[in-house]
């Protein structure tokens, strides 16, 4: 491997104006993941004026800061309000939050800023040496893959709640019916629109994402007030304990690694990867029912995941030119705005940029957990807010962030229904983690399903002789029925001690 054009890319980094704004793009990006309804993909559309009179490397290493700072930004309002700003931070709500309320929001925050040092880092690190590799790998994914791979992001979504499965499952089909709503792009037709204009092009995510998990909390939390009063929360030292650091290493590395492999797939990317790495702890996991209650594996492995899939989603995009999700297509228009052009010979035309855009992750990710650590006494500081204060401004936030991505008041009707469902659900026992997981699943589970058929001229066979395709249908079916063999084992030598 020539390390060269490396070298060359970390000399460009260091370069003074270029610390500048890799360090502004990641404040800008913990900020904006602080501010829920403002993700990094508005962000970066509305700096596309901006970057017009700046050098092209300086450019991407600004919004590449703002893309992965944001990860770790929204996680900070999932930790402490239960507010997710990003679909890939919906997953650390479950335990993070119910850390809060044990009194260490403190530690879950340091071991999140942790968690996504490691996880950004070494991705980065994996970036550097396979990119063209798994840039050739994901190139041969097709509808059929993406299909298998979103139907098996779906069944995981049924181990995400806590309490029935049953409840789980009817939470993430009401989730996938909600995905329907609005144009068919194959025929144009509306679908579930009861001929409401503003939802003629679908549900927007950070509109359910804000109702169901701010508003509705917001709600529920308020009625528990009412009936019996708030204790103080305690905030403990934001340096996790050794105790606590042993026990999520392991989810870490996991973490890391699968959102490493899920983050360079389009359609997949840090919501997936979180997803995945969240289920994967609770198979592996000896007491599974302390996932949801406070465990510190529950919050490290989805931290790990979004932020390694938020860096390696950059490999198609810089070396193939297709964008793995909604910020990287911005990114991409943004590149092509400053005459960049990305794509397989990006790394011969362009090693500048493409090096001083992988290195400026290196140091991205030091001044992340720099600036991470001491600052989460200031975000925790939110807590000690009497509720009947923080809801009317956390709603008013919420409402101001909804309202500022499409600039539609329409969408705040929306934010407002949303609500009521997210409180009818914490009332009647349903997790809304699943409603929205499989929301965003669904999408590209109907688009690559159609698209496939289409391929396939009908002939459902068509995705087991594929070899990708087929690998993953057998992965698929693992899923499904390997705990139920695990669980019939189990009995049969239960069963076989108690005869003996």
């Amino acid at each position: 491997m020539d390390f060269g054009p490396m070298l060359q890319g970390m000399a460009t980094v260091l370069e003074p104006q270029n610390l500048l704004y890799c360090l502004l793009g990641v404040v800008v990006g913990m900020l904006v993941g602080v501010l829920p309804g403002l993700g990094p993909t508005a962000t970066i559309a509305i700096l596309l004026p901006v970057i017009y009179g700046l050098d092209p490397v300086s450019a991407i290493i600004l919004l590449a800061g703002i893309y992965y700072g944001a990860q770790y930004g929204g996680t900070i309002t999932s930790v402490l309000l239960r507010l997710p700003g990003e679909a890939s931070t919906v997953v650390t709500v479950f335990d993070g939050f119910a850390m809060t309320r044990q009194g260490r929001a403190g530690t879950a925050l340091g071991i999140s800023a942790i968690a996504s040092f490691i996880g950004g880092t070494g991705a980065v690190i994996l970036m550097s040496i396979v990119a063209p590799i798994i840039a050739r790998f994901a190139l041969d994914f097709g509808p059929p893959e993406y299909t298998i791979l979103a139907i098996i992001g779906v069944v995981l979504v049924a181990t995400m709640g806590n309490g029935s499965r049953l409840k789980a499952l009817i939470a993430a089909v009401i989730g996938l019916v909600l995905a329907t709503v609005g144009r068919d792009i194959f025929t144009g037709q509306t679908r579930f629109t009861f001929d409401i204009l503003e939802v003629s092009d679908g549900i927007d995510f950070v509109v359910l994402a804000m109702g169901i998990f701010g508003v509705g909390e917001i709600l529920y939390n308020l009625e528990e007030s009412l009936t019996k009063p708030r204790s103080p929360i305690s905030v403990s030292n934001v340096w996790p304990s050794r105790k606590d650091v042993r026990e999520a290493s392991g989810a870490i590395g996991r973490g890391s690694v699968i959102g490493f492999l899920l983050g360079i797939l389009p359609g997949g990317g840090a919501t997936l990867a979180s997803l995945a790495s969240y289920a994967t702890e609770k198979k592996v996991a000896k007491d599974p029912s302390r996932f949801g209650r406070g465990a510190i594996q529950g919050v490290a492995a989805p931290e790990a995941a979004n932020n390694a899939a938020a860096t390696s989603s950059f490999i198609p995009m810089l070396t193939l030119g297709i964008p793995a999700n909604a910020a990287m297509a911005v990114m991409l228009g943004a590149l092509l705005i400053i005459g960049v052009k990305p794509g397989p010979t990006m790394m011969e035309t362009n090693p500048e940029l493409f090096w001083g855009v992988v290195n400026s992750m290196y140091i991205g990710n030091i001044l992340l957990i720099i600036l991470a650590i001491p600052l989460v006494g200031l975000f925790v500081r939110v807590l000690r807010i009497r509720a009947t204060i923080l809801a009317p401004i956390t709603v008013l936030i919420t409402l101001l962030g909804v309202y500022s991505v499409a600039n539609s008041t329409f969408d705040i009707l929306l934010v407002i229904i949303a609500g009521v469902l997210g409180y009818l659900m914490k009332k009647l026992g349903f997790e809304p983690g699943p409603l929205i997981l499989a929301f965003v699943l669904g999408k590209i589970l109907e688009d690559t399903l159609r698209q496939s058929l289409r391929l396939f001229d009908g002939n459902v066979a068509g995705f087991v002789t594929r070899p990708i395709s087929g690998t993953l249908f057998a992965l698929l079916v693992l899923v499904i029925v390997g705990p139920l063999i695990f669980a019939w084992i189990r009995r049969s030598l239960s069963s076989t001690k108690k005869e003996g």
